[in-house]
């Protein structure tokens, strides 16, 4: 029987997951006709753990997504029903926005957004084979045998691959929610030589709201005044619902430690590994033995459902052990279960076989992004996928591919340390992976990215003027303020004096006055001195100006590391044959293939001599090309 095409197209995206969308978005708005496939489109965009987007270093993710000209900002924008930013105490670098989505708008507006997009198909299919010639994709084949022609292919498969729900000692081939799997996929990428890994994640019970006892539980409530995600939302609806708090007892501690026995973790029963930073609770009572209780959030899932999400509570011990666990809890004596927590497996790849542009070194057109990456939450996936979209379309085009390095995005970094380091386990993002975090702030992503954006056609004119009219305005005020001097006058101490203030014995510019850290710009309205400018530039202006010293030092750390990046390092280069390298490095540079000397400096197992040694080989090759220059000339 003869093969029927189905379609053919730029670009297919396999998955319609976070990771999925952003990547289906970025082709088709860069003129590419796209093909997105999900295994059932009532699951784009789904949030099978908890309902929210951002949190720390998240927050910072979604930031940049948004200056890129990415989705993810915008559709939290117009879904959240509470949001704060954490970290308020601790200063700017790690300052995070946090928004409690609410979950089936959030799916409702995405699925709205890619139905509208130009250029863009959606498709309900499972994609069982990625078609290749000569190392080459050519397309797909999904369940029903049609195939669907593409130059360019995005594997954003999430935790679908092979999925298998545990709870207990019941265990059953699923994808989360009671969703589909996709079992064959896995084989195809086995079959085209691409490593899997095997990784495991979980997600809480969801009890009925009617069934909680809201007077035991301490109330959480959202910002008084409320940032928005997206740097293109001019107003933004209240805070509509609270969350809440509730502790872990010694009872509940009591009900795990009798039945660990019965817990899948300890009995064997799954084989994935799990994340570190977001362990089963009974993995938190064995391993933080002398912690009396543990914080268990307890948070809603959306305007128009009773459905509570028990954030803390992971968990895939039986659902008869999970209710006793849930109802030890003050406030949950009398809690209905809705949905039992549960652990899912999951086939991913190891990324290092991946370009830092998402793209596979081995097979030509073929890119991956988000969770089948081995990297864990929304903002990660999403992050991934904007940037393999991008570039997937700048193959296609070919243009450069757009790779942020560690000192641009934490994007960068959370690519980087996947593509070069690995991960054994599900990465998070964190702040303290970032090296340049007070750089990397979620304030100034649109000034360290919306160009980028712009060069590459995401960000739209309308996106574009705003952020020149932003910058315009942070420039002159910056100016202005180094320029205007405040004399010491009787007014002047006075109001200095209010604000517990030394007071002034020469003039002073109001640049240098406001570096004192008891000083706030808004003071200057008292005395006549403070412009009308929005409150996010005047937030950026404030962190410049106050951190100045400390940004100039990490200016030239960046620097610093731009000249490593800067040292390229040839693509046909045989490591085995460089003098000094240590075996282990051989193997690793030679495997891993780094593009630059910085990269190849945070691959485990080369040492600081191997690096020296790779400087002394690329110094010899630079001399070399330079005589053969020299006596072409001659």
């Amino acid at each position: 029987m003869d093969e029927f095409i189905g379609g053919e197209y730029d670009i297919i995206v396999v998955g319609a997951g976070h990771a999925g969308c952003e990547a289906a978005l970025a082709t088709s708005r860069l003129g590419l006709k796209t093909a997105v496939f999900s295994l059932n489109l009532d699951s784009i965009a789904n949030m099978p753990c908890n309902p929210n987007i951002g949190g720390t270093a998240k927050g910072q993710l979604v930031r940049e997504i948004d200056a890129l000209g990415g989705q993810m900002g915008l559709s939290a924008d117009e879904t959240f029903i509470q949001s704060k930013i954490l970290n308020r105490a601790k200063g700017p670098a790690v300052y995070s926005l946090r928004a409690q989505i609410d979950r089936k708008a959030y799916h409702a507006y995405m699925k709205w957004v890619l139905e509208n997009q130009e250029n863009l198909d959606i498709k309900q299919a499972e994609v069982i084979e990625i078609l290749t010639q000569d190392k080459k994709v050519t397309g797909v084949r999904v369940h029903t045998g049609t195939i669907y022609l593409a130059r360019a292919v995005i594997l954003t498969t999430g935790t679908y691959l092979k999925g298998r729900i545990i709870i207990g000692h019941t265990s059953f081939s699923s994808g989360p929610d009671g969703l589909f799997p996709a079992n064959e996929l896995s084989d195809s990428l086995r079959s085209l030589g691409i490593e899997l890994m095997r990784f495991k994640t979980g997600t809480p019970a969801r009890v009925n709201r009617r069934s909680i006892d809201f007077s035991k539980l301490e109330e959480q409530k959202g910002d008084d005044q409320i940032t928005p995600f997206s740097f293109m939302t001019e107003t933004l609806k209240e805070n509509q619902v609270s969350c809440w708090l509730t502790h872990t007892s010694s009872k509940t501690h009591e009900i795990i430690k009798d039945n660990l026995h019965r817990s899948p973790l300890y009995s064997g029963d799954i084989e994935g590994i799990g994340p570190r930073y977001c362990p089963s609770i009974e993995d938190k009572i064995v391993r933080f033995a002398d912690k009396e209780s543990h914080q268990i959030f307890i948070e809603p899932m959306g305007l128009n459902t009773q459905e509570m999400y028990l954030q803390g509570l992971s968990t895939s011990m039986p659902e008869d052990v999970q209710i006793k666990m849930i109802q030890s809890l003050p406030g949950l004596e009398n809690a209905s279960v809705m949905r039992p927590a549960y652990a899912i497996e999951y086939d991913c790849i190891n990324p290092t076989q991946l370009k830092l542009s998402l793209e596979f070194k081995e097979i030509d057109g073929l890119f991956s992004a988000g969770q089948i990456n081995g990297s864990s939450g929304y903002e990660e996936a999403a992050a991934q996928g904007l940037m393999a979209g991008i570039n997937a379309a700048m193959k296609l085009k070919n243009r450069e591919p757009l790779v942020l390095d560690r000192s641009q995005a934490y994007i960068g970094v959370l690519i980087d340390d996947l593509v070069t380091k690995g991960t054994r386990e599900p990465y998070r993002m964190m702040t303290s992976r970032a090296e340049y975090r007070l750089w990397l702030r979620q304030d100034n992503a649109d000034m360290r990215l919306t160009q980028l954006g712009r060069d590459i056609g995401l960000v739209s004119d309308a996106r574009y003027d705003r952020f020149m009219r932003k910058k315009k305005m942070i420039d002159d005020e910056m100016k202005r303020l180094k320029e205007t001097m405040l004399t010491p006058t009787e007014e002047t101490n006075a109001f200095l004096a209010r604000h517990n203030s030394a007071r002034l014995q020469a003039g002073i510019k109001l640049y240098d006055l406001l570096k004192r850290p008891e000083m706030s710009y808004e003071f200057f309205k008292e005395i006549g001195q403070a412009s009308d400018l929005p409150d996010d530039v005047i937030e950026q202006i404030s962190i410049n100006i106050k951190y100045e010293g400390y940004l100039d030092r990490q200016m030239n750390q960046i620097q610093q590391f731009k000249r490593m990046e800067e040292r390229r390092l040839p693509k046909d280069i045989d490591y085995t044959k460089i003098q000094g390298l240590c075996l282990e490095a051989r193997q690793k540079l030679s495997s891993l293939r780094p593009e630059s000397l910085g990269q190849a400096s945070r691959i485990s197992g080369v040492s600081p001599a191997d690096i020296s040694v790779l400087l002394v080989y690329l110094e010899s090759l630079k001399r070399k090309e330079s005589s053969k220059g020299e006596s072409h000339v001659e």
